[in-house]
Formats: structure tokens, sequence, C-alpha cells
């Protein structure tokens, strides 16, 4: 896996993708003279730099899936602003829109669902070369046969339909498609959930290896947060609609200040079953998007929660100019260690 020192220098610079107060509410009707909404995504602000992995991880229901979506040009945002290499999304020309969506491109978590039946694994490939009328015939099907190669698929697959292959191999033609324009950044949505967890690994170990190769961005959507550990750079954590904990992954991990982030990581199974820690566990389930809690929106889930969480939304806290959570119980742990070094230096001058 990639070295974190050195990514984090290569990362530095600009964001190639830059997403700002994004809202996305979905109308509803509630029988005959009701209306309501979701609230799928609510004030989402991250980025991510050329060559970089962010994860986005959280429960089922928190709003990642939709929020990638957005990211993509899938779905429209009822609010807020996308960037893509500094360029507002929304403003651009129709040109520019087409441009957007060569640069951007999905990888979904069930490959059967963008894999044409009909369709041999070549003419998947191909298909966005043809759309876009990328060089000639030949060397159309050159591409096809590089692409194929790079994600370590043997040509001679390249007649069968996607029936005749495995999960794991139906994923390789997805992700060979998504590359086939030279994308910059790739949207994964839980590339690998659908898939047994010896494949897992292989897929994992592809991505990292494209992000290496191809100097690849990456959005790597998922809900188990030992999937993404040895893959991010960054971890983004999501709770219904927001984000509540955004990091670099080795501090997320082994410092985690959301009572949130914590439970997801405490759900990991450790190598040692006989090993005794103090865990955080979720009980209950994630609340409705159509009415979300008040003030912090995981307070009802919380153990840790006091009076300020259920009536005040918290802000995000910067812990250091990598490290933010919205939490207001962390926050104040914060203030306390802050007071503490302040007193301890106050007393060791005077």
């Amino acid at each position: 896996m990639t070295d974190q020192a050195s990514t984090v220098n290569d990362h530095d610079g600009a964001p190639l993708l830059e997403v700002e107060g994004l809202v996305k509410r979905f109308p509803i009707r509630r029988g005959l003279f009701g209306s309501g909404s979701v609230h799928a995504v609510e004030g989402v602000d991250l980025h991510i730099r050329p060559g970089e992995v962010l994860s986005l991880v959280g429960e089922s229901g928190s709003g990642k899936s939709t929020l990638g979506a957005c990211v993509t040009g899938m779905s429209k945002p009822t609010a807020g602003r996308i960037r893509f290499a500094g360029e507002d999304v929304a403003l651009a020309s129709r040109r520019g829109r087409a441009q957007f969506r060569r640069r951007v491109q999905p990888v979904f978590q069930d490959p059967r669902s963008s894999l044409d039946p009909r369709w041999p694994i070549e003419r998947t490939i191909r298909e966005p070369l043809d759309a876009y009328r990328v060089g000639s015939p030949a060397d159309r099907t050159a591409r096809v046969a590089e692409l194929m190669d790079l994600v370590g698929l043997p040509r001679h697959l390249s007649a069968r339909q996607p029936r005749q292959l495995s999960r794991g191999q139906q994923q390789r033609v997805a992700i060979a498609a998504a590359l086939a324009l030279g994308p910059e950044l790739l949207v994964a949505d839980e590339p690998v959930s659908a898939l047994d967890v010896s494949v897992q690994a292989q897929i994992l170990n592809l991505l990292d290896e494209l992000r290496n190769r191809l100097k690849l961005a990456l959005l790597f959507i998922a809900h188990d947060l030992s999937v993404v550990e040895h893959l991010s750079d960054r971890v983004a954590v999501m709770y219904l609609g927001r984000i509540v904990e955004t990091g670099p992954v080795e501090r997320i991990f082994a410092s985690p200040e959301h009572p949130y982030t914590r439970a997801l990581i405490d759900a990991i199974p450790h190598a040692d079953p006989g090993r005794k820690m103090s865990r955080i566990r979720l009980t209950g389930e994630i609340p409705s998007p159509v009415n979300p809690p008040s003030g912090c929106r995981f307070h009802p889930r919380c153990p840790v929660a006091i009076e300020q969480c259920r009536t005040v939304d918290p802000p995000q806290t910067h812990f250091d100019q990598t490290h933010s959570a919205a939490c207001h119980v962390a926050a104040a742990g914060l203030a306390q260690r802050t007071s503490t070094i302040s007193a301890l230096s106050k007393g060791a001058t005077s």
C-alpha cells in the first residue's frame, strides 16, 4: 500500500474536487394532504486533492450514496456548490459538462447493475470510447486490450458475457469501463461489499495499484471502516446526512473524537477475541431522514450525550489543521485540555 508520508506531500496544492454546503432533499407526499422531504444530505463540505483517496464511511441511510451521485452529476443538488478543477460544475457549458463526465467516473456496488447482460465484455469496455469517438476503431480495440491488462482480466474473456464471469471479474470489467476515458477521479460506491472477503482484498489492492499507477483520485464509499483502513489517505465519517468527523486515516483510527466514529471502529473484529477494552456499542436504528432529530443528529444513540447535544447542532471543532469533528463533548474535552496546558505553562514560567 501507499506510504502515508509520501502521499501527504503528493497531495499538497489545490483540490481537484471541492464540495461546499451541499444539500440534497427528496420531496415526498404524506397521505392526501401532507408533504415533506427526505433530508439525504445536509450542508456537507469536503475536498479531494489530485491522487488522493478520501473514504466516506457510515451506516446505510447516512446519505453516502446520494452524496456520491451528486459528485458524479447523476443527481442534482438541492443547494450548495460542487467545483471540479476550480470550475463550478453547475455553471459549466454543455461542452464543459461533457468533459466533466469524462473526468469523473462512477464504479457501483453491484457490477451487474452497470453491465449490459447481452453485451460481451469487450463491448462494455469499448462503449465509452465509441460514445466519445476516441481515436480510430483500431485505436479503440487496442485500448480495450490495454484496459483488460490494466485491471487483470485475461484477454480470452473478451467475448464472454457478464453471466459467464465471476463477481470479482465483473467488477474488474466495470472498473476497466470506468477507466476507458482516462478519468482523474473515480467515485466508487461500496465497490467490494457484494464480494467475498478474499475477492474484496483483490479489488482493494487493484484500486490501490491503479491510483498509484494512474495518479487517480478516489472517493471510496463504504459502510465498514475496516475495508478502508489500508486504502485511504483521509476518512470522512457521515451520519444522517452530515459529516461528523474528518481526518487522516491514521489519526481517525488511533484517536477518533466523535463517539459515532469510535463506535464504528469498535465494531471492527479484533484479532484477539479475549482482549478486554472499553467499547462504544451502537444501539437502535439510524433515525428517519424525513424527520431527523434536533441538535446533534447522533444524540439519541450516543452514550455520552449531554443536554446541549439534544438542542444545539454542533459546529465542526478543529483539533489540528487536518482533523475536525462535530461534537459538543469532544469540543469540551479539547477546551479542557487547552486550559490545562495553558495553566501548566503559566505555572512553569512564574
